[in-house]
């Protein structure tokens, strides 16, 4: 990952498949944002995660340019891209999985978050979000008897499945983008007139925060990952045989695009994204519902899966996805590494055992921990960078502990309790 990307130069940006491949042509997806960028903040120095920040700012021109081609307002993001021009050709990808748009806001929120760094937002982040905002609120439209907001025509991140509506992530990352936009003018004190932001635009943000529609069904209690996904045939995985799997290489794409089968995280993304927002319980009964039918035929699917399972405490899931995400192309699992390593992979690695295994989170610039050992292992440790900080973090068979190799003493939150971390603390388990 260090000889991928090191950071000195925001024209640049991250390939699916670094420099191991020639596959996807080095260009750039929103994989940067969601997988890679979390990443570099752990590890990095900020400004390296700030210049994969700066290449989106960069290109926000040709971004409103690509909206205004397909008759919106504000910035669509590209598909796939170099230097801010669409380079993706399929039209149900390109014009359709627009929830990529979302992942360049919530990079700004989790570059925030995790350094503090609020300047960026008002010198370079809420041109972007705003003109992000402007695309959302005009990509939606009002059902008038239902009295809600719906998205159609979209492609979620399960890309087994395309022109669907109301893709529960889709229209859930919208109502958090404008939320979110909104909030940060508040809490930075910015001038709404800077970006002509009128009061009747404010109010309209707020109508579709308040109304948008989340499809959810009652009697299983889970979000629906749209409209028609309980329609299908709803067969179990383990039912596919050895022969047919990886399904885009056995399968027609009609046949595909019929099933029930998910190439990757999608609902479980948004929970992924927007954690604390939803209960355990929730968690848990949308990953088991959902993970049955999820063939993880993309590198961006089993450390989702490997994180969300170590979160609610399904050890044996997060240890079997943990194994899958570190071992995709040592093992060949998608039939596909002659084409290149798969970065989101390698990051997913790491991220498997600090957010998964580690449980590591920010909140309210608070470091916390909730470490839990995986019944293979002896004990793991990591380091990560925090605000001038450098911490390392341990679990062995007994025994958790959190050291401050560098900087000084900090709050930190483990097991849900408070400390001043000023040289060690241990906790036995």
């Amino acid at each position: 990952m260090f000889c991928t990307y090191y950071g000195n130069d925001d024209r640049l940006n991250i390939g699916p498949k670094g420099f191991t491949g020639e596959k996807y042509g080095g260009a750039t997806y929103w994989d940067t944002e969601a997988y890679c960028l979390p990443l570099y903040l752990k590890t990095s120095d900020p400004k390296i995660s700030r210049n994969l920040l700066k290449y989106r700012y960069n290109h926000l021109s040709k971004a409103v340019e690509n909206a205004k081609l397909l008759g919106f307002k504000g910035a669509l993001y590209q598909m796939v891209t170099f230097n801010g021009v669409e380079c993706h050709n399929e039209w149900e990808i390109t014009f359709e999985e627009i929830h990529r748009n979302a992942a360049m806001v919530y990079a700004i929120y989790n570059y925030t978050n995790y350094t503090g760094d609020f300047d960026y937002i008002k010198q370079f982040g809420m041109d972007v979000m705003i003109q992000i905002s402007r695309f959302w609120a005009n990509r939606v439209h009002y059902h008038s008897l239902k009295d809600k907001y719906f998205i159609h025509g979209v492609t979620g991140p399960n890309e087994y499945e395309n022109n669907v509506n109301n893709n529960w992530l889709t229209n859930l990352m919208c109502q958090w983008v404008l939320s979110y936009t909104l909030e940060m003018l508040n809490k930075l004190n910015l001038d709404n007139s800077k970006w002509n932001l009128t009061t009747n635009e404010i109010d309209k943000w707020v109508d579709i925060i308040n109304k948008i529609y989340l499809p959810y069904d009652k009697d299983l209690d889970i979000f629906v990952q749209h409209d028609t996904f309980l329609d299908k045939d709803l067969k179990h995985k383990d039912l596919l045989s050895k022969d047919e799997r990886p399904l885009n290489k056995n399968w027609s794409w009609d046949r595909i695009l019929r099933s029930v089968y998910i190439k990757q995280a999608d609902v479980l993304q948004g929970i992924y994204y927007l954690w604390d927002k939803f209960t355990k319980e929730q968690i848990t009964k949308n990953f088991k519902f959902y993970e049955q039918f999820t063939v993880h035929e993309s590198s961006l699917s089993p450390c989702v899966h490997s994180i969300i399972a170590a979160r609610i405490d399904l050890m044996d899931k997060a240890y079997e996805f943990y194994n899958r995400t570190a071992r995709l192309d040592l093992d060949n699992y998608n039939n596909d590494t002659d084409d290149g390593l798969h970065i989101t992979s390698m990051t997913g690695s790491y991220l498997a055992i600090v957010e998964g295994f580690g449980g590591m989170l920010v909140r309210n610039d608070i470091p916390c921990f909730s470490p839990k050992l995986p019944q293979q292992w002896n004990g793991y440790e990591f380091n990560i960078n925090f605000r001038d900080r450098v911490l390392k973090v341990k679990h062995h068979k007994t025994e958790v502990e959190v050291q401050l190799i560098k900087g000084q003493a900090l709050k930190i939150n483990l097991f849900d309790k408070e400390y001043l971390l000023e040289s060690n603390i241990k906790i036995e388990v």
